[in-house]
Order: C-alpha cells, then structure tokens, then sequence
C-alpha cells in the first residue's frame, strides 16, 4: 500500500525558509518522478517544482531561484527547501508520485502560512 506523509509545514515570516518532507512507503520513488504541488486560498492546486528520476528539476516560475526541490532515493523521501517566502507562498503543500496511475493519489498535505 502506497502512502504518502507530508511535514515540515508551519507559520513562518515573510522572508523566512522552511523545509518541507515527504516520506513513502509502499514504493521505491527511484523509479517515479516526483512532485511538490500547493493549493492556496480560492485557488486550485498547481505545480511548484517536480524532479525526473535523474533528478533534473523543473519549477513553476514564481518559485525559481527560491525553492529547492530534491530526492533521498536511498530513504524514499523527496524534500522542497524554500527559501525567501512570501505571503503569496501560503497553501497546503501535497507530494505527488508524477507517474501514469497516480493521478488522483493525494495524501493530507502540509500547511504553510507566510506572515507579511
């Protein structure tokens, strides 16, 4: 059974890093690409950064040169830094196994809240 664990959300100040965690089970994430995506207030979710299984990573552009996406195959888990946050950085933050099958696999998300 696949699953999925977000952490590492939390209220931060604007301009302020967090990191945030995704530990699997149920699946060896060396063979998937993975994404970060969020859902912020009124809005729908939408990809932030996702990593082939290479590990070349693509970002939405409101997050490059902020955000850092990576994968620890060896510990299955897949990490989103972000650095410099901003207000408009405020979602719920879900894990994604970017693969054929797993369209609508969603675990519980992380919240992250950006104080101005």
């Amino acid at each position: 059974q696949v699953q999925l664990v977000e952490s590492g959300g939390g209220l931060v100040e604007s301009g302020g890093s967090l990191r945030l965690s995704c530990a699997t089970s149920g699946i060896i994430i060396s063979g998937y690409p993975m994404g970060w995506y969020r859902q912020g207030p009124g809005n729908q979710r939408a990809l932030v950064a996702t990593v082939a299984t290479g590990g070349t990573p693509i970002y939405t552009d409101s997050v490059k040169g902020r955000f850092t996406i990576s994968r620890d195959n060896a510990k299955n888990i897949v990490y989103l830094h972000m650095n410099n946050l901003k207000p408009e950085d405020t979602a719920v933050y879900y894990c994604h196994i970017d693969h054929e099958g797993f369209e609508h696999f969603w675990a519980q998300g992380t919240q992250v809240t950006v104080s101005s």
